[in-house]
């Protein structure tokens, strides 16, 4: 079971924040969240995350540019964290942007949610 696991949940709306922290929680995971890019930088240099889901389009840093940041940093555990965006702006990025900043998987909005468990669950071992 998802026990002991912590997802961070990067996203500036409330609604799709509760929502998806609700659905994870059902999981039996841990929720951290973030609702810019300082605090997601600030979340995982605090914590022992498993898996961001991370909003693209979040304020300060975007998620890219926290993607980025997180895989250069200095310490393997935190630079290794997978990272699973969640954007409906998927057009406007190729499989090849996420990959060059090292996003592992994306998902489009709006959310499925059982794609969402699904893919929460194989970036933290659990499939």
């Amino acid at each position: 079971m998802a026990d002991n696991k912590t997802i961070l949940i990067a996203e500036d709306s409330s609604v799709i924040l509760n929502l998806t922290k609700k659905i994870l929680e059902l999981q039996n995971y841990k929720i951290l969240t973030a609702k810019n890019g300082s605090e997601v930088i600030k979340q995982v240099e605090n914590n022992k995350i498993d898996a961001i889901l991370m909003d693209l389009n979040i304020p300060i840093k975007n998620g890219m540019e926290c993607s980025k940041e997180i895989r250069a940093h200095k310490d393997d555990q935190i630079s290794n964290i997978p990272i699973i965006a969640v954007t409906g702006n998927a057009n406007n990025y190729t499989m090849e942007d996420f990959k060059e900043v090292g996003i592992n998987e994306y998902l489009p909005k709006p959310l499925d949610f059982d794609m969402l468990v699904q893919t929460v669950k194989k970036h933290t071992g659990e499939l």
